[in-house]
């Protein structure tokens, strides 16, 4: 086996990935402190056809060099947004019909690998905080909560991992139409 150089890649340009379909999910970032969690979110994003980011609360915002060193140029491909409160998007896209999702451990969440996209829905996942997690009131104001299971000792998973599990994931169920 040979290891591919970039050239080899067929990877779209930015104005060409403006262009293309994405699919029909949007993150939420609820509070992210870590510039470098919000430049990796970005660059998964950018890898997953992801349509759009908010950004809430503390989350910063690009253009910053420290969101740029994980982001890798994805701030210019991903449409992004900030919005100070977090629950008033929750609320703004639930009435436009997103189905939104925490990205918590809760009471009556479901395991990431059972839950089922509909392909006619948009969704909008929301991470949260690296040690608060996803406020109260913005869990209590979702459709679902996903968990993503874990076997070891330790209760989570940083925030930009988890956000790439659930990304390659919900991908998966549209895109391959699982």
């Amino acid at each position: 086996m040979r290891k591919l150089k970039n050239s080899e890649l067929g990877r779209l340009n930015v104005e060409d990935f403006k262009k293309t379909d994405k699919i029909p999910l949007i993150v939420i970032l609820d509070n992210i402190r870590s510039l470098n969690n919000i430049g990796s979110v970005f660059r998964t994003s950018d890898a997953f056809l992801i349509e759009k980011i908010y950004l809430c609360g503390i989350t910063a915002q690009p253009p910053h060099k420290e969101i740029h060193k994980t982001a890798l140029g994805a701030t210019e491909s991903v449409a992004w947004e900030y919005v100070e409160d977090t629950l008033t998007l929750v609320e703004k896209l639930k009435a436009e019909k997103l189905k939104v999702i925490s990205i918590e451990q809760a009471e009556n969440s479901i395991m990431l690998q059972d839950f089922s996209i509909n392909p006619n829905q948009k969704y909008a996942i929301v991470m949260g905080n690296e040690v608060k997690g996803v406020q109260q009131k913005v869990v209590s104001a979702s459709d679902y909560c996903i968990e993503i299971p874990q076997f070891g000792t330790k209760h989570s998973l940083n925030i930009s991992v988890s956000c790439g599990v659930v990304l390659w994931d919900l991908f998966k169920k549209f895109y391959f139409k699982q």
